[in-house]
């Protein structure tokens, strides 16, 4: 398994890129949103990957944030009838914390305007993944949108830690806020998750 590339660009497209590594080049097709975030060509990468096995290909599929690649291994392993070809369509259309928050909302809308996405497949969608997804993704995408201040992402990064790892959305709030008063505004993430954890062992 191939699970990243480091080397240096040497050829960028909006929708492939190859990266030479160690003298041989790789070929990765890549979403819109990771070609936005690539260096110019010549200058050093590192490229998140996910092979993909076919009876007629092998093909390399490229991502430049790690929730870039964990949302296309959802979509391609979880819904029905999205390969790889449909999967990368969606990441170039919506970026992965509104996809999340759009499925976490159950907004059939917004996904079915995406190329390669219609009304159907976009109701399948919320169906397959909303209970994968889940409060998390609607807490990020809030977040996101309402650009919160330092303490507050702290708060918000901290509480979908807890979800992450089987906290009820409240129940995470809760948690994070007293240890937030346990231990101070200076409190890390890690700390206040691992505060939360200590505590509801």
């Amino acid at each position: 398994m191939i699970t990243f590339l480091q080397g240096k660009l040497v050829e960028a497209l909006p929708t492939q890129i190859v990266v030479e590594v160690n003298g041989v080049g790789y070929e990765a097709l890549i979403p819109l949103s990771s070609f936005d975030r690539l260096p110019p060509p010549g200058q050093p990468v590192k490229l998140l990957t996910q092979l993909v096995i076919r009876e007629d290909s092998h093909t390399l599929y490229g991502f430049m944030t790690a929730g870039e690649r964990d949302l296309f291994k959802l979509l391609v392993n979880s819904v029905s009838g999205i390969g790889p070809k449909t999967a990368l369509n969606i990441l170039s259309g919506m970026n992965a914390i509104t996809f999340r928050g759009a499925v976490a909302n159950g907004d059939v809308k917004s996904l079915s305007q995406i190329s390669g996405v219609g009304k159907k497949t976009a109701e399948r969608i919320v169906v397959e993944l909303r209970d994968k997804i889940g409060a998390a993704g609607a807490l990020e995408a809030a977040s996101a949108r309402h650009g919160l201040s330092p303490d507050d992402q702290k708060t918000n990064d901290a509480t979908l830690a807890l979800i992450a790892l089987g906290f009820k959305q409240n129940e995470a709030h809760e948690a994070v806020r007293a240890a937030q008063v346990m231990l101070g505004a200076a409190a890390t993430v890690e700390q206040l998750v691992r505060a939360c954890l200590k505590k509801g062992s």
